[in-house]
């Protein structure tokens, strides 16, 4: 037995006849449902051995290339060991390749024998290489029967292991293809050496023995699993675990299957473990997560000041939930955040992570137990191999370069990748930023060609970038690159958090959670635009980012191009085609011509539907399909599947639902008597509240903001009037009440947010006395239907149409409500701009500051100019922003604030919305 000290194999020929030693341990376990098949370290050897003998029967000789194409799994695993004791040069290739992947990479490799899973088969032999190739599948063993049908790989098991021709530790074992960020790809050999030395170093260290149960759930064709996860566990003596497939239940139903004491993953992967062990915490109720986090907080101190090792202990029922044994958490192919291990190891877990390439064979450096761990760093390089620092800056950070036993001999015909390589005296470039400190532990920065370098010179690497930007718990994926010389994001938002939360117009939401990181980065690091994508972004298949496809896509989204629609199925096509879908469906189609529908479109992010859109929808369904949906239905329905689905149920249903009695002319549900109660008179004591919150509102306006106001002639005092103002700070009510005096207020209303003003016993208090209102962005009908009650008595209603706080005090778009109650009461629009207010108490500042307020007053818009040629709401609200773009602080001054247009949902970062402060739209 092989114990990584001595006796070390030279070839893997060596290290496969080594498995016999092991018996009928267990080697291979593969899971499948709530069962798993197992096969013994000498049944795996025999196989392999068998299968070697075959494959060099059919005369395959040492150093042939040979395709392995397939998913993981047992069988995989012995051909992949078969190939290595034959000497032949294995060409495993992802299992999700593309056929044009394939066109390119199969008559690249040379090969004329492949093994392949079933589903593959056909795409081989649709290659013009492949029309000869000798193919025997992966899996459903065939008997040949069938046309088109090939032989199991079964087929070639010799009756007993025989002499195989000599192989020697300098010959390659494999062929790799990496695209890297460029998408074309290139090729290297690795030999036999090359793997053996990063397997001998993991095993001197002792990291994982035989009586681990190793949990891989990672894809063998790459370098990393197949040497670290593979290779490294049989060498060992463990079990290896393969799951069912990388999901959360399954790989939780493999971990306890298995009895998994050790994983072998990436990053993204421990980030996913983390994210639903938090949500199922944060769903047992708020004592439950307060003993949490408690607890949490007590495990993570003592980790990180005292070195002790609580997790396991404080979390024990969490460990028997996954795997009671689980102890090790072992990480490659990605950068590991050390707030990540932090967490994780907060939890019970040792969490060890390691930096290298593929063209190391892998592991380059890795954090091993104890003093040769150091959170933060990728570790020491591995025994043997050297490490250096090329040309390094002030800070010690240069390009960090390799030599060693595990590295490759370069790449296979290209002169050009090979000078670009490797240094003048053969060290590798290995392409990532990084520094080595006194101990010798390596930290990594970034990429050499994913650092960006902007137009003033400043270097920006986008991983660090990311890793701020994309912290909100309202963001998916976020990438960043760089567009005209400055930076821009492209978003992908959590959907399903961003709705729970009870936002519904997603590009406001990520503005404002982007924006709100800004204050805290250097002005080169900001970025000035993003576009929204509901496509995952492109990443490999061990989580990182394929750059160079981050462009195009990023300019699509932009561009506001619709994905297109993918085909429909047959289920699809005919449920489309019933009578109680159908007709729904043409309406869709006729709404929006322009947009490629299908049932899995959605509607915010494809459609652009936010909750006044919503409104519109149910007002027109109502009118002339008969059905009937709610506001509320809103919360529930993401995609066209969704709303057609809850159509079907809803037809004719109609007279059950309040809100869907009104007409699609526009008319909107009554209030409630609930709501009714808030426009209701005031007593003698609210109103004695009222006066004192006015009188000390207009001493804090004249002493802490010297407030000036101008144009206030051009405000009636009475209605049906609204003014309009720009947002930009919690104080623009308060003083937008002082600019207006008593006389205007007593007939004034505001609308305030349900949930932030009146959540409390004293803001509803509050609100009363001043005569503010409940709104809710998810329900805007009844907000308007607030409004339109309030002009009928011929009130003034305060209005701000932004919506949301601007961030960066600029004048953002003006959502559709005020047109749509322009439209409905003909109420005469006063537009209104606030200057001063964003300096006194921007949304990043925890209290307002002293700082000079103006507000300016322009003259009245009469609603029907306003609706002249176009009455549209949405065109009613654009008019009404220009003409608040255009107030000036001063008379004889330029706008205080530039106008912007308003934005597609790609949109730049000039304008943005606020998660906390809202009026209604």
């Amino acid at each position: 037995m092989w114990d990584g000290a001595n006796e070390a194999p030279t070839t893997l020929r060596d290290l496969v006849l080594g498995l016999r030693n092991h018996g009928d341990r267990p080697a291979v376990m593969a899971v499948s449902g709530d069962g798993a098949s197992t096969v013994t370290y000498r049944d795996l050897a025999d196989r392999a051995l068998r299968l070697a003998t075959g494959l060099a029967d059919a005369g395959v000789r040492p150093g042939e290339p040979v395709l392995l194409f397939g998913p993981n799994s047992q069988d995989w695993i012995v051909v992949r060991l078969a190939l290595a004791a034959l000497g032949a040069l294995a060409v495993a290739f992802d299992d999700l390749l593309t056929d044009e992947e394939l066109a390119v990479l199969v008559p690249d490799s040379g090969a004329r024998r492949a093994f392949a899973a079933a589903g593959h088969v056909p795409r081989l032999r649709a290659l013009p290489t492949g029309r000869d190739m000798t193919i025997h599948a992966l899996d459903d063993a065939g008997d040949g029967s069938n046309e088109g049908a090939v032989p199991h790989w079964s087929a070639l098991l010799a009756e007993a292991p025989e002499a195989l021709p000599p192989i020697a530790a300098d010959d390659p074992h494999m062929l790799v293809y990496t695209s890297g960020t460029t998408g074309r790809p290139k090729s290297f050999l690795l030999t036999h050496a090359n793997n053996l030395h990063n397997i001998r170093g993991l095993m001197t260290q002792r990291i994982v023995g035989a009586d681990d149960h190793v949990l891989l759930p990672l894809p063998l064709h790459h370098v990393y699993p197949l040497t670290v996860g593979l290779l490294t566990a049989l060498a060992t003596g463990s079990l290896l675990v393969l799951p069912e497939a990388v999901d959360g239940p399954r790989l939780v139903r493999a971990m306890q299957l298995g009895q998994v004491t050790v994983m072998v993953g990436v990053p993204r992967l421990y980030a996913a473990m983390l994210s639903g062990l938090q949500g199922r915490i944060a769903a047992r109720g708020r004592v439950t997560r307060q003993l949490f986090a408690l607890l949490f907080a007590l495990s993570l101190w003592s980790r990180q000041r005292l070195g002790l090792r609580l997790g396991k202990t404080l979390f024990g029922s969490l460990h028997r939930q996954l795997s009671p044994d689980l102890w090790l958490l072992a990480s490659g192919g990605a950068r590991f955040e050390a707030e990540l291990i932090w967490r994780l190891e907060a939890l019970g877990w040792d969490v060890r992570s390691g930096w290298g390439l593929a063209e190391t064979a892998s592991i380059l450096t890795n954090n091993g137990g104890g003093d040769n761990k150091r959170i933060g760093s990728e570790g020491r390089p591995l025994p043997g191999m050297q490490v250096r620092v090329a040309d390094p800056d002030a800070d010690g950070v240069g390009e960090l370069q390799a030599q060693g036993p595990s590295l490759f001999t370069g790449y296979v015909d290209n002169a050009e990748a090979n000078a670009v390589s490797f240094s003048e005296d053969g060290w590798f470039r290995t392409g990532d930023l990084g520094r080595i400190d006194a101990d010798g532990f390596v930290y990594i920065a970034g990429r050499v060609k994913e650092m960006i370098v902007l137009g003033g010179g400043k270097n920006v690497f986008p991983e660090e970038l990311e890793k701020v930007y994309g912290a909100s718990p309202f963001i998916a994926e976020l990438a960043v690159l760089e567009e005209n010389g400055a930076l821009v994001a492209l978003v992908r938002p959590d959907q399903p958090a961003i709705t729970a939360a009870g936002y519904l117009r997603v590009d406001d939401v990520i503005r404002v959670a982007l924006t709100e990181k800004a204050p805290h980065l250097a002005p080169y690091q900001r970025l000035v635009g993003f576009a929204v994508s509901q496509e995952p972004l492109p990443r490999n298949r061990l989580g990182k980012y394929q750059r160079f496809l981050l462009p195009d896509l990023y300019r699509r989204a932009r561009a506001g191009e619709a994905r297109p629609a993918a085909a429909l199925s047959p289920e699809d096509q005919a449920w489309l085609a019933s009578p109680p879908v159908r007709p729904v469906w043409d309406w869709l189609r006729e709404r929006y011509p322009d947009k490629p529908l299908h049932p899995d479109t959605s509607l915010q992010l494809d459609l652009g539907v936010d909750s006044l859109e919503w409104v519109t929808i149910t007002l027109e369904l109502g009118e002339r399909l008969d059905i009937h949906l709610t506001e509320e239905d809103g919360a529930e329905v993401f995609t066209l599947r969704d709303l057609l689905r809850l159509a079907e149920q809803r037809r004719g249903a109609g007279a059950a639902i309040a809100d869907a009695s009104a007409e699609a002319a526009g008319r909107l549900p009554p209030l409630t008597p609930e709501q009714r109660a808030w426009l209701a008179p005031r007593g003698p004591a609210l109103r004695a509240l009222g006066m004192l919150l006015y009188a000390l509102d207009r001493v804090a306006a004249r002493l802490l903001f010297r407030l000036r106001v101008r144009g206030d002639q051009h405000v009636p005092t009475a209605g049906p009037l609204i003014v309009a103002f720009n947002h930009t700070s919690d104080l623009d009510p308060p003083l937008v009440g002082a600019a207006l005096g008593l006389r205007r207020l007593g007939r004034s209303w505001w609308s305030g947010d349900a949930r932030r003003i009146f959540g409390s016993r004293i803001g509803r208090l509050a609100a009363r006395a001043a005569r503010v209102f409940p709104v809710d962005e998810r329900n805007p009908a009844s907000s308007l239907t607030f409004g339109r009650e309030i002009l009928d008595r011929g009130d003034i209603l305060i209005w701000f149409p932004e919506a949301w706080r601007s961030p960066t005090g600029e004048l953002q778009r003006f959502l559709p409500g005020i047109g749509h109650l322009v439209r409905q009461t003909g109420a005469t629009v006063v537009p209104g701009r606030l200057f001063g207010t964003f300096e006194a108490w921007p949304r990043t500042r925890r209290w307002p500051r002293p700082h000079r307020v103006s507000i300016v007053f322009g003259p009245p818009l009469a609603a029907d100019a306003l609706l002249e040629g176009e009455a549209d709401p949405a065109k009613i609200a654009d008019r009404v922003r220009d003409a608040v773009a255009g107030l000036a602080a001063e008379p004889s001054s330029a706008p205080h604030l530039a106008p912007t247009s308003p934005g597609p949902r790609a949109d730049a970062m000039d304008g943005t919305a606020d998660q906390t402060t809202r009026k209604a739209g």
